[in-house]
């Protein structure tokens, strides 16, 4: 079996599924890697009506992952998870490809 290039958790599946069930869209989560945050990039999140002709994408649990070329190139490796904690509850993106990251989770530097 061929390595995937991304992995989206089987938390993180549930917890997209929930979500588009309940605003009626495709499960389908993009996951796109922009600049700005406080280290350099930040991951930005949202529900897709589809999967672009130039993304690549996985799927887990019957919900799709779906990453653009450019941003793969920073989080290749990378496992989406969804976790809850006392601090709140969000999507989390461990990245082998972070050098550096800022407290609240959702920026990285390579």
């Amino acid at each position: 079996m061929e390595e995937q290039p991304i992995q989206l958790s089987p938390a993180a599946a549930k917890r997209v599924d929930l979500i588009a069930r309940n605003q009626g869209k495709p499960a389908i989560l993009r996951l796109a890697v922009e600049g700005g945050g406080c280290s350099g990039f930040q991951y930005r999140f949202g529900l897709t009506d589809a999967v672009d002709a130039d993304d690549v994408s996985v799927e887990t649990d019957g919900v799709t992952l779906a990453v653009d070329t450019i941003s793969l190139d920073l989080v290749r490796g990378s496992v989406v998870d969804y976790v809850e904690s006392l601090g709140g509850a969000a999507f989390k993106v461990e990245n082998p490809n972070a050098a550096a990251g800022c407290g609240c989770g959702s920026s990285f530097a390579v």
